[in-house]
């Protein structure tokens, strides 16, 4: 549990945050063996990003949906992005 109550509430990306926080202890600081965790997370904030900025372009408030909606909002994303070639 993070110390700010809020935490998960105000960073989506919160669990890979954390994440790439565990890889650097557990590898003494060694960045390149976390190259995977930071992209992830990376990928995370972009995408949350895009989300909110969406959204308030749309006058949806608030402009980072609720925890208990970011589920439904990804699943439906994954649903309508492009297959990769």
């Amino acid at each position: 549990m993070p110390k700010n109550p809020d935490a998960e509430k105000n960073n989506p990306c919160l669990k890979e945050q954390e994440l790439s926080y565990k890889c650097l202890d557990k590898n003494n600081y060694d960045r390149e063996k976390c190259e995977i965790y930071f992209q992830n997370y990376k990928n995370c904030k972009e995408f949350w990003n895009r989300v909110k900025n969406d959204r308030k372009w749309k006058g949806i408030q608030p402009h980072l949906p609720e925890v208990s909606e970011r589920e439904a909002i990804k699943a439906a994303y994954m649903a309508t992005k492009p297959p990769k070639e």
